[in-house]
């Protein structure tokens, strides 16, 4: 992998695994839908004004602004409120495990829309990988409960990480046809923040505001790094290596998580957790690196 593509990936991975410790000062007093519309609307106002301040092209098509905003429903807005919802009937862990399937869709997606080749290392390097994200978090899976909301809280997991991956197929295509990725954010942010403004109002969703500077440390954190920084280096690695082979950095980031929660939460590392932590590096190796298997 090429230097400036492992610093993207590795930007992605630092980044969005600690924004799951950040996202917690976000839920309580204001609901989810309105701290979306907060953070995009944040992180597309400060794109808009970078790329005004650069001179950065502006004006699209409405053909391409109907992508664009495509992009804004699947990966800025949805598939954030309905993940929102399944964690609050399900555990991080089970919640990460289920997120960990994004890197099987987008194989399916990305030859299903764009043709693409599905290439056997990356297909044992994700279950390599999903299997040790399920042996880090054995203790949630194992003690899941057979209930309505159980399985509520995973068809949702399903869904949002299936938009999630069209989002990811979506920003490939519009990368394929020259749509920059920083313009496409911006838009498509603004797009997801009135996405989810739309459907706050119409939910009768009162919008206010959680004064602990927590909620606002937290909220400028998931704007600025959470959805400018790293969106623009996962996507911009999804058109560099492909979405099959960027979706890997999926498998890290509950791993990133759990780095956090150790300094912070006194997470105690098991001997089961470190094998799957070593099998999610194996299928890193295998998905990222160019050897090539003999049967490929």
């Amino acid at each position: 992998m090429l230097t400036h593509s492992a610093s993207l990936y590795l930007a992605s991975v630092l980044i969005w695994g600690s924004t799951w410790y950040a996202i917690k000062f976000q839920l309580g007093v204001v609901a989810a839908e309105v701290s979306l519309v907060y953070r995009f609307a944040l992180a597309a106002i400060i794109l808009l004004l970078f790329c005004l301040l650069t001179r950065r092209n502006l004006k699209f098509s409405l053909r391409q602004h109907g992508t664009i905003a495509l992009q804004g429903l699947f990966l800025f807005s949805s598939n954030y409120l309905i993940f929102y919802w399944a964690t609050e009937l399900l555990t991080s862990g089970i919640v990460a495990l289920m997120f960990s399937t994004v890197i099987l869709m987008n194989i399916v997606n990305g030859a299903i829309f764009m043709r693409l080749v599905i290439r056997r290392r990356v297909i044992i390097g994700a279950v390599l990988g999903i299997v040790g994200i399920a042996a880090i978090f054995w203790s949630e899976v194992s003690n899941v409960d057979n209930n309505a909301d159980t399985w509520r809280g995973l068809w949702m997991c399903l869904i949002a990480t299936y938009f999630a991956s069209v989002g990811n197929i979506i920003s490939a295509l519009n990368q394929k046809h020259q749509i920059p990725v920083v313009q496409t954010n911006a838009w498509g942010m603004a797009y997801g923040a009135l996405i989810m403004t739309a459907y706050a109002l119409i939910s009768q969703v009162p919008f206010n505001y959680d004064p602990d500077m927590a909620y606002s440390l937290s909220l400028i954190y998931l704007s600025v790094f959470g959805s400018i920084l790293a969106f623009g280096s996962y996507l911009t690695l999804v058109g560099r290596i492909g979405a099959d082979k960027a979706a890997y950095a999926a498998l890290l980031f509950p791993v990133m998580a759990l780095g956090i929660s150790t300094l912070f939460e006194d997470y105690q590392w098991t001997l089961r957790a470190l094998c799957g932590f070593a099998l999610v590096l194996l299928g890193n190796y295998i998905v990222l690196t160019k050897r090539r298997m003999h049967s490929e």
